[in-house]
């Protein structure tokens, strides 16, 4: 039995000799009262942000695929969607920070996204998926670069779209790459769990297969490389002499999104290293796309060059 608390009895005579208040409309209960006057309100103090959640929201947050030691570093993502939002943002001067994530924790299901930056701490704003993100670097940005408005643009933004892009696929997920780069960027890091590991490498797999079944019934591994080659070598006749795609003072979009390939494949530290070599063979001799890449590197990663 719990000890009475000292001056008990004092507070209960003195509410017996006071006289009793009218009762208005918000007047408390007496045995309402007296339970409360035992046990006064607390406020306990705020609770601390979770050590992953980012502390200062001053700066623009963009989520990719990339390690812990990656989104310290700020290195470039080893996604090839997300490095291309991650250079363009870089293109642009906006000020962000890259943090690591996959595609369950996007609210459109799929990396990168940005959470804008936000002067108070606990208010968050509202993500922009990878689809809105052009408008808002233009909408965000002093210097956003404004892509040409050259008529061969969309056909040659379709090579790597489509043909680079499908190659990449294939490499990456249905060859041999699949234990040296795919398994321990996308699959290791998920869960301990074997289970788990092998569900998510099928789940894998089985989006590359179907991504690629609709541009033909048939996978052949040498059409996809041979139209990847085709490809590089028409951008490297397209980039010229130029610094910059389309004859740019600055890297815009499109650079971006050579780059993000071009980055991944000549990366020796990708993943534990490339064992189906074919779309990686097909880029090395385009030393006009290798000198793109490296220029990006020095400029924008100089981490990374």
């Amino acid at each position: 039995m719990s000890q009475p608390n000292d001056g008990d009895n004092d507070t209960q005579q003195s509410r017996r000799q006071t006289p009793a208040p009218s009762r208005g409309m918000f007047t408390v209960p007496a045995p309402i009262k007296q339970l409360f006057d035992q046990f006064p309100l607390l406020t306990y103090p705020t609770n601390d942000l979770p050590q992953r959640a980012p502390r200062s929201r001053n700066a623009h947050v963009l989520y990719v695929y990339t390690s812990e030691e990656g989104a310290l570093k700020g290195l470039p993502s080893y996604n090839p969607a997300c490095l291309k939002w991650q250079a363009y943002l870089k293109f642009s001067n906006i000020d962000f920070r890259i943090m690591s994530a996959n595609n369950h924790a996007s609210p459109s299901g799929s990396l990168p996204f940005i959470i804008p930056a936000s002067p108070e701490p606990y208010k968050h704003k509202q993500p922009v998926p990878s689809g809105k993100l052009q408008r808002w670097v233009i909408n965000n940005s002093k210097t956003a670069v404004e892509e040409p408005g050259d008529l061969r643009y969309e056909a040659y933004l379709s090579l790597i779209d489509h043909r680079i892009r499908r190659a990449w696929l294939y490499c990456i997920y249905l060859s041999h790459n699949s234990t040296s780069i795919a398994e321990p960027l996308y699959i290791l890091p998920t869960s301990s769990n074997p289970f788990v590991r092998l569900t998510i490498a099928q789940e894998l797999r089985a989006a590359a297969e179907k991504e690629l079944a609709k541009f033909s019934t048939v996978i052949n591994a040498e059409t996809l490389y041979n139209q990847a080659e085709e490809a590089f070598t028409a951008l490297e006749t397209l980039l010229g002499k130029d610094d910059w795609f389309f004859g740019a003072a600055r890297p815009g979009l499109f650079d971006a999104s050579v780059f993000a390939y071009t980055q991944l494949l000549l990366d020796d530290g990708l993943g534990k290293g490339w064992l189906d070599t074919r779309l990686r063979d097909a880029l090395m001799p385009r030393k006009r796309l290798t000198m793109h890449r490296n220029r990006i590197l020095d400029a924008y990663f100089p981490d990374q060059s």
